[in-house]
């Protein structure tokens, strides 16, 4: 069984380390994840992120909606280290950039 693809990550909050994830899921969740965030403040927050994507993610990857919430976090952070989005405080909200 051949080993899946990967793509290496960052995290905004270490800077300068990057983590290897599953390319496939990183890619779907990425985009979907984009696809609902908005354009401009107060964004929304990472459980309506979840709810919003969900329907939209193949079952294949994510079977029953498995590990969703890992995978948005794990995005979003990756996607503010690179400035693509960004975050207000209280509740956290999340918005592109």
């Amino acid at each position: 069984m051949a080993k899946p693809a990967t793509v290496r990550i960052e995290n905004v909050l270490q800077p300068g380390k990057t983590y290897p994830v599953d390319a496939a899921k990183f890619e779907a969740m990425k985009k979907a994840l984009l696809a609902v965030v908005p354009d401009m403040p107060p964004g929304i927050t990472p459980e309506e992120i979840i709810a919003r994507v969900k329907p939209s993610l193949p079952d294949d990857l994510f079977p029953g909606g498995s590990t969703v919430g890992w995978w948005v976090k794990s995005v979003q952070l990756d996607q503010e280290a690179k400035g693509v989005i960004a975050r207000s405080f209280k509740p956290v909200r999340l918005y592109k950039k």
